[in-house]
C-alpha cells in the first residue's frame, strides 16, 4: 500500500527552494531531460522491469531513478508555474 502524503505539507517545504532560481535557471530546469546514456539506462531498466527481468540491485537502481524523476517532475513543473506567473 502506498504512503499517503499531505501535498500540502509537501509544497510547503518544496516552494521555498524555487526562490533560488532566477528566470534563466527555471528555463534549464524545464528543460531539462537528462543526458544519453541515463535515458538509455532507465529504459534499458524499465524494459527489463516489465518482463520481470531485474535483479535485485538493478531493481533498486531502477526505483531510485523512479524517485528521482518524480522529484525532478515536480521541480519542473513548479518552475513552468513560476515561469507562467513572472
Amino acid at each position: 500500500m502506498a504512503a499517503v502524503i499531505d501535498m500540502a505539507a509537501f509544497d510547503r517545504g518544496i516552494d521555498p527552494i524555487l526562490d533560488f532560481f532566477n528566470v534563466e535557471q527555471a528555463r534549464a530546469l524545464v528543460a531539462y531531460h537528462g543526458d544519453e546514456g541515463l535515458r538509455t539506462r532507465i529504459e534499458e531498466l524499465a524494459g527489463r522491469s516489465t518482463e520481470g527481468e531485474l535483479t535485485e540491485q538493478e531493481r533498486a537502481e531502477y526505483e531510485g531513478y523512479v524517485q528521482a524523476n518524480k522529484f525532478i517532475a515536480i521541480l519542473q513543473a513548479k518552475a513552468k508555474k513560476l515561469l507562467s506567473d513572472g
